[in-house]
């Protein structure tokens, strides 16, 4: 297992020293001149000697392989340039509005877990009768409505027209409902319906038959032979789901009023601040890459057939 870990950990670092050139290079060339917005959102005049001078304080002057190898150096040491708009370190302000997403996202993934799994159950239970087509409708309007049109539908029924909720604010717990399903309504709908399909075609899988005719239950079948099995699709998505939740909070923190980093990240790209986007940018690629890492180490654990595998490719 220590070997398997080891191997999975080496092949994340290529992956990521080429996802931070990928983004080095598109915030270089494919966003205008970097110059200029610095000097737009600090107010100053864009003089041709407050442009010349501008370059060579952010570098901009040297080759692009010295001013990535700069920001390279500084960002393993976790220095990810000051913020354009605030004049702050990036770092800082990630930080400050770091426990607001992780709040948000955090209560997202209780929801998911907390609705996705029985539903997924209850249809695999009733198949094709009425709760399999409730749980499939669900499926349905989840992976085609945007969570931002969703958020105006929960904003217009519980607060406009019900008042149960607030619609924007953040501090008590009623703000945070509407946001956190907000986010989760479309990755509950595929565990539900992946967990129905998985367990469907373990329940159809010889060793389950074997378990009923030594003589045990439905429900300690399901429990012991079936779920197990039928977990692991759920873990892979669920890993996926963790880098969505975060990532999708840079619409709906806004339409919310929340305080956290996908607030703060859309109007660092309505500022075109350069370094906090880039910050966020190599945020989310690092949240994704380690969510993979943990769903394929929680996969060999569940599944010892894996590591026996990876040991064979060995």
């Amino acid at each position: 297992m220590l070997r398997y870990i080891l191997r999975r950990i080496l092949l994340l670092i290529p992956l990521l020293l080429a996802a931070s050139v990928i983004v080095f290079v598109l915030l270089r060339y494919g966003t205008g001149d970097p110059a200029m917005d610095y000097l737009r959102l600090s107010n100053l005049p864009p003089t041709p000697e407050m442009l010349a001078s501008t370059r060579i304080m952010l570098g901009l002057d040297q080759p692009l392989t010295v001013q990535y190898g700069t920001w390279l150096w500084q960002a393993l040491h976790l220095d990810f340039g000051t913020s354009y708009a605030t004049q702050r370190p990036v770092l800082n302000d990630l930080l400050q509005f770091m426990p607001a997403t992780l709040q948000l996202a955090g209560s997202a993934l209780l929801i998911i877990l907390f609705t996705s799994i029985p539903l997924g159950i209850w249809a695999a239970r009733h198949r094709n009768r009425l709760p399999d087509f409730v749980v499939r409708i669900i499926a349905f309007l989840g992976v085609s409505m945007p969570n931002f049109w969703l958020a105006f539908l929960l904003i217009m029924l519980f607060s406009v027209w019900l008042k149960w909720l607030p619609a924007f604010g953040y501090g008590r717990w009623q703000h945070i409902i509407l946001p956190a399903f907000s986010i989760a309504f479309m990755s509950l709908a595929i565990n539900a319906r992946l967990l129905r399909a998985s367990m469907l075609e373990v329940a159809g899988q010889r060793h389950v038959s074997w378990a009923r005719l030594r003589g045990l239950n439905k429900q300690q079948t399901e429990r012991r032979h079936i779920l197990r099995n039928a977990s692991l699709p759920i873990v892979t998505a669920l890993g996926m789901h963790i880098g969505e939740l975060i990532g999708g909070t840079l619409i709906i923190e806004s339409i919310f009023a929340w305080p956290g980093i996908g607030r703060y990240a859309v109007s660092a790209i309505f500022n075109r601040d350069y370094p906090v986007i880039q910050c966020f940018t190599l945020m989310m690629v690092v949240v994704y890459v380690l969510c993979n890492l943990l769903v394929d180490l929680l996969n060999a654990i569940l599944d010892p057939r894996i590591q026996r595998h990876e040991r064979g490719n060995a």
